[in-house]
């Protein structure tokens, strides 16, 4: 009789620590609908951007450029058009073009919707200035007659895709706004 009493006990414990262990676990991410689908997608261009400009123009002179580099992670990418600085605002501005030809950037945060493995093929232009001190805002005009992105975004992934998409943004400090494939989007960088 005992040694049933204490089974019982000892299978009552087992299933209350199970209860709590299921119950620490974290809950799924909420689902991501369009929007937030375009912002994780408009991150990735976005650093997409700035990788291909770091690898090519930083740290160079002024004036004007053109330079063609291989990608990390595959495909290649052109920049050219011109860049001067203002070290007293701590700020470059830009008129930049560039040409990305299948260049995929992987992403992976704590935080879902900073995560992708994006793909990025387009002509993309870049107009304004970029703030290398808090001195200065970054103030951008970032425009393309037709990208197309494949990938996936999110945590657990999902597919992303679009094709021939036209985008017509601005950033402002760190928010980039504007359209993407005709629908509104944006993202807080």
């Amino acid at each position: 009789m005992r040694t049933a009493l204490a089974l019982l006990v000892l299978a009552a414990v087992a299933l209350a620590g199970c209860a709590s262990d299921a119950a620490a676990a974290p809950p799924p991410p909420p689902p991501c609908d369009q929007l937030c689908k375009d912002g994780i997608m408009l991150r990735g261009l976005r650093e997409q951007m700035k990788l291909v400009f770091n690898l090519t123009l930083q740290g160079k002179p002024v004036g004007a450029h053109d330079v063609t580099v291989p990608c990390p992670l595959g495909g290649r990418a052109r920049i050219f058009g011109t860049a001067s600085s203002n070290p007293i605002q701590g700020a470059t501005d830009v008129d930049l073009t560039y040409e990305i030809e299948g260049c995929t950037l992987l992403e992976r945060e704590d935080d879902v919707e900073e995560n992708y493995q994006l793909t990025v093929t387009g002509t993309i232009t870049q107009k304004g200035t970029l703030a290398v001190q808090p001195t200065s805002s970054t103030a951008l005009a970032i425009t393309s007659e037709s990208v197309t992105v494949t990938g996936t975004i999110y945590d657990p992934p999902e597919p992303y895709e679009v094709r021939g998409c036209k985008i017509l943004l601005a950033q402002n400090g760190n928010l980039l706004t504007g359209f993407l494939c005709e629908r509104q989007a944006s993202v807080d960088l």
